[in-house]
């Protein structure tokens, strides 16, 4: 029967979880908060663990070989693929090197046999071997020609998976996707395991906010709406893979209580001069077009590379809200109101590099990258006022306008030097950027600035802002006797920004100053990191322990009152892992981490944007960083099935909390506050199936249950529940070059702070097609297919409640075509740089 591989697994977590009263004693005992003395127990308990578990072996047991032409010539870039017996099943593929050799880890006393594969040539295959926990060197490896591509041209059919689970983090694969035509980063990186948004715009992954979102290894200057704003003009197209990391090591940025999203761009790997061509046009309510193109020339010492992406995208936001305010439990009044905005978004998103190679060791590279994107929003508001029976009592109907332009540039080079040595993997790197963000924001809209007014206020605003940021950083990597690899790094990071803000009233006709709005606001911060990590594999064993401390200067000034704030700090973050292989079905990881929140640069901001007649958001420059500490283990059977248990104690988490203005103000603020405590923990599955050879399905379910803290305006938070976020991928292969996928998610209601959400989910489909032999692809999708990805909420305070749905134009058809031109000679390079520590930080920039 089909369905029988499933019964291992079920069997598995049933026998692995543990019962009611046992977890809550366990979730109990985890709340109390850890202290600086337990970071020394995670360091004794880690290096115990580390030496005991190390003296099984010295080594995870090394297959090794050398690829050979028929003339004897080391062939490069072949693929070398170990799986294991008796189902063949991948344990790791790598690229032979530029001599031919190649080198592949897997636990020992198994049995395996390895396949090379390479454009041009037959697919060899290895006889079967038994792994010995010395190693095992395998003879040469002599590629035969393929009669076939002497004849014609090679068509490459093979294809990732969509969803990749590793020890420490979760791959989705976008690149080859049909889900992800005419969408944007943002649109695709929802929709991946355990991701989610809510109305506010604020990313969560396993249902804890608090992120490190990179693109390309650089963090994203922004948080909250501005970072939604910019993955909104990033077309999924240009995107190659997204990396979900719950637990980061130490040569990461201590940014991230949740963990890291990382975002990887497409990177042509092709030899010689190649490229793409791709458009793609959806219709929901209103059209999007994206078209763009990519150029890469790889020859001998050189790689010349650019891209250039056009997008213009439509759609709207729909908010309705109903409010009742309250003094001692009655209620004294309320509103009935709905925002209908419809933007317009045109974004011109670029990039240019070179690399060099002066030696086979030492590489410069140089890269310059740029966005210009213009938004065009016009809308109404209409509000009603209510007495405190909820009888209206005044009504305003207004048009409002908001339009923006985020122009950006960002240069970096980087030097990477490989040191001669027996393993080839002492190296060196060297990393410097600058970037620059600006901001020009206009906005217009009638609003009710107190109850007691007889007419509303024209309200005009006219915001700019600007962001320099200097990066440098060193990185070292030596390995050690015994399979010991110690790495360690510097960084330095300086950041200025700068922020007008203008404000004009005009009541009957009349147009003056708004000396109570208009100011401006200074901010400069300095951070400056070193880490040192280290890590020794063995055969069953694999584990690492790393420190990382990090000095924080920060200066902030509004000029106008002269409010000033100066803040200087110094951190040390541990992390650990250990990563234990019992038998080739079952393998256990545990891992370890302190980290921390650095509030973003629009979230310290106090200037306010006004979101309708009745509400603004502001900054709040006493925001204090949150800092956490993180536990996770996570059992994996059969290298597929995987259950895992997470917890982490933040203190003073940053949440983003409405209120009235004041005691009498109809006007609500919406700003960032810090709170007491936040304990989370979280039961996570991955259940991937292959009912049959062309129907692969990737099913992932994370039960967690969120408690915060606090006090806020005389309202008392410590409210929870149990929640769910459920997501199911199903690919299809059906053959003479066509392919589809359905995704469906599906998140239960769930208490976030003072936020109670109701259940909402999503199900897009998409299907491929291969044409031109294989050089381009149709594709076609639809996604939200039944409109259900919409968020209904209610925020509950002692003397405010707000009932809200927030709706976009989600259900989009969209048909694409790209093209690839040029040689499928691949060779392997990567191009990173060391600006992400800040870069997500500069919201509004």
């Amino acid at each position: 029967m089909r369905h029988c591989r499933l019964f291992p697994f079920l069997t598995y977590c049933i026998n692995s979880c543990p019962g009611p009263r046992a977890a809550a004693r366990s979730f109990a005992a985890d709340a109390v908060p850890l202290r600086w003395g337990r970071i020394v127990c995670w360091f004794v308990v880690c290096w115990g663990m580390g030496g005991a578990l190390s003296a099984f072996g010295q080594g995870s047991a090394p297959v090794t070989g050398t690829v050979r032409d028929p003339a004897g010539a080391p062939v490069e870039f072949a693929t070398i693929t170990l799986h294991r017996l008796p189902d063949s099943t991948v344990v790791k593929s790598e690229f032979s090197s530029a001599k031919g050799d190649f080198a592949l880890g897997a636990p020992s006393g198994g049995r395996y046999l390895v396949s090379v594969t390479q454009v041009g040539y037959e697919r060899y295959w290895s006889p079967p071997f038994a792994l010995p926990v010395t190693g095992l060197a395998l003879p040469a490896v002599a590629l035969r020609p393929s009669a076939a591509t002497m004849l014609q041209e090679v068509r490459v059919m093979g294809q990732k998976p969509l969803f990749e689970h590793q020890a420490d983090r979760t791959i989705v694969n976008v690149e080859n996707s049909p889900l992800a035509a005419g969408n944007t980063a943002l649109d695709v990186l929802t929709r991946a395991p355990g991701v989610t948004m809510d109305g506010s715009d604020n990313l969560a992954l396993r249902g804890k906010q608090g992120l490190l979102v990179l693109i390309d290894g650089k963090r994203q200057p922004m948080t909250g709406t501005e970072l939604a704003d910019y993955l909104r003009t990033l077309p999924a197209e240009q995107l190659a893979t997204i990396e979900l990391i719950t637990n980061p090591p130490a040569n990461y940025d201590a940014q991230g209580t949740a963990g890291v999203i990382a975002i990887n761009l497409k990177k042509d790997q092709r030899q010689g001069a190649n490229g793409s061509l791709n458009v793609s046009y959806g219709r929901g309510v209103y059209g999007r077009l994206t078209t763009g193109a990519t150029l890469n020339y790889r020859r001998g010492k050189t790689n010349a590379y650019g891209s250039y992406t056009y997008a213009d995208r439509s759609t709207y936001l729909r908010l309705t809200s109903h409010r009742v305010f309250y003094d001692q439990g009655r209620p004294t009044s309320g509103s009935q109101q709905e925002d209908y905005t419809a933007t317009r978004t045109q974004a011109h998103n670029w990039k240019a590099g070179v690399d060099y190679a002066f030696t086979g060791r030492t590489t410069l590279g140089a890269a310059l990258t740029g966005q210009a994107a213009q938004s065009n929003g016009q809308g109404t508001n209409a509000v009603a006022l209510l007495d405190a029976g909820g009888t209206p009592n005044r009504a305003l109907t207004s048009a409002a306008y908001r339009k923006a332009s985020t122009p950006n540039l960002t240069a970096n080079v980087n030097l990477r030097h490989a040191f001669a040595d027996s393993s080839n993997s002492r190296a060196l790197t060297a990393d410097a950027n600058y970037a620059t963000y600006r901001l020009g924001r206009q906005q217009g809209l009638s609003a009710l600035l107190d109850a007691g007014s007889t007419a509303p206020v024209l309200l005009t605003s006219d915001q700019s802002g600007h962001l320099r940021l200097r990066t440098g950083q060193l990185d070292y990597v030596h390995p050690l006797r015994h399979r010991q690899l110690l790495s360690a790094g510097l960084k330095v990071s300086h950041v200025e920004s700068g922020n007008d803000a203008v404000f004009h009233q005009t009541t009957d006709g009349v147009t003056r100053l708004d000396t109570a709005q208009t100011n401006r606001f200074r901010y400069t911060e300095t951070i400056r990191a070193a880490y040192l990590n280290w890590q020794q594999t063995g055969v069953r064993a694999t584990w690492q322990v790393g420190l990382r401390g990090e000095q924080t200067s920060a200066q902030g000034v509004q000029e106008v009152g002269n409010q000033r704030f100066d803040r200087q700090y110094f951190q040390l973050f541990p992390s650990a892992s250990l990563k234990y292989t019992f038998s080739p079905n079952h393998e256990l990881t545990l891992a370890l981490s302190r980290r921390l929140d650095r509030p973003g640069y629009d979230q310290l901001n106090p200037f306010r944007l006004y979101l309708n007649a009745t509400t603004y958001r502001s900054g709040n420059p006493a925001l204090l960083p949150p800092t956490s500490y993180n536990a996770e283990v996570t059992h994996t059977y059969r290298q597929n099935y995987t259950v895992g248990f997470s917890y982490s104690n933040t203190q003073h988490p940053v949440l983003l909390v409405v209120q009235p203005a004041t005691a009498t103000s109809r006007f609500v603020l919406a700003r960032p506050v810090n709170l007491g405590v936040q304990h989370y923990a979280a039961l996570t599955l991955t259940v991937p199936l292959t009912p049959c050879k062309a129907w692969s399905i990737y099913n992932s379910a994370v039960f967690y249950y969120s408690r915060i803290t606090g006090d806020l305006a005389g309202t008392r938070l410590n409210r929870a529940m149990p929640s769910v976020n459920v997501s199911s991928t199903h690919t299809l292969t059906l053959g003479r070059g066509w392919s589809a996928d359905l995704s469906a998610t599906y998140q239960s209601p769930e208490i976030y702070g003072f936020i109670t959400s109701r259940a909402n989910g999503d199900v897009t489909i998409g299907a491929q097609k291969s044409l031109l032999k294989g050089q381009g692809t149709l594709k076609v999708n639809v996604t939200d297919v039944l409109y259900t990805n919409r968020n209904i909420a209610t925020s509950t305070y002692d003397n405010y409640v707000d009932h809200f749905t927030q709706s976009r134009d989600s259900r989009v058809a969209t048909l694409s075509f790209s093209y690839r031109l040029g040689s499928n000679q691949v060779a392997a390079n990567r191009r990173t740089d060391g600006a992400e520590e800040e870069k997500r930080r500069a919201g509004g920039q």
